[in-house]
């Protein structure tokens, strides 16, 4: 149903366009009678720009003179987040893909000022120092560096649990009976030492 409604308006939006180019442009096979074909021809057929069906143009902004083409920012194939990091105690800007060091403070839209050496201002005026790897999104929501490495080792658990389902619960079995069999193994070997030993 999805694909019917948008293939039956693209349809009836081709036809209008043909009738309009029909109406506005005579063409000389008009002018005589056509002999009777043998195979029916749809419209898409006859007319060679009626079977293209091109994509909007995409809005783009007009260079300024002068001005050397935009490049993009190089990443090792993982999109940093946008916001602001502390590393090797400057704070570093994360914004549509680029990281730059700040030159000066920054202020949020929410009011939240960050110095350049770390030190977070809320609006409320309670301010906070950043630890080495802690991240401020631009909103002005402060995330430690733990709760980063805390929220990964989960998405790297659920991301394992989609590829292999049920096999984290076959390791953990196959553990726990492993230990079992090794306190059983301890405990005759300390049967027979104590045996040995009478």
């Amino acid at each position: 149903m999805k694909l019917l409604i948008p293939a039956l308006l693209l349809g009836s939006a081709m036809l209008v366009t043909l009738e309009s180019q029909a109406q506005t442009q005579p063409t000389p096979a008009a002018a005589t009678p056509a002999p009777a074909a043998t195979t029916p021809t749809s419209p898409a057929t006859q007319n060679p720009a009626a079977r293209r069906v091109l994509a909007p143009r995409r809005v783009v902004a007009p260079r300024r003179a002068g001005a050397a083409a935009p490049t993009r920012a190089k990443t090792n194939g993982v999109m940093a987040k946008d916001g602001l990091t502390l590393q090797d105690g400057r704070m570093v800007l994360t914004e549509l893909g680029r990281t730059a060091p700040i030159e000066q403070d920054k202020r949020l839209l929410n009011g939240t000022l960050i110095t350049t050496k770390g030190q977070v201002t809320s609006v409320e005026g309670a301010t906070t120092q950043l630890a080495e790897g802690d991240y401020v999104s631009l909103t002005g929501r402060i995330t430690s560096k733990r709760e980063m490495v805390e929220a990964d080792s989960v998405r790297k658990l659920v991301a394992y649990d989609l590829k292999h389902p049920g096999k984290r619960k076959e390791l953990e079995k196959a553990r726990e009976k492993a230990e079992k069999e090794r306190e059983k193994a301890e405990k005759e070997a300390a049967k027979a030492k104590a045996k040995a030993g009478r």
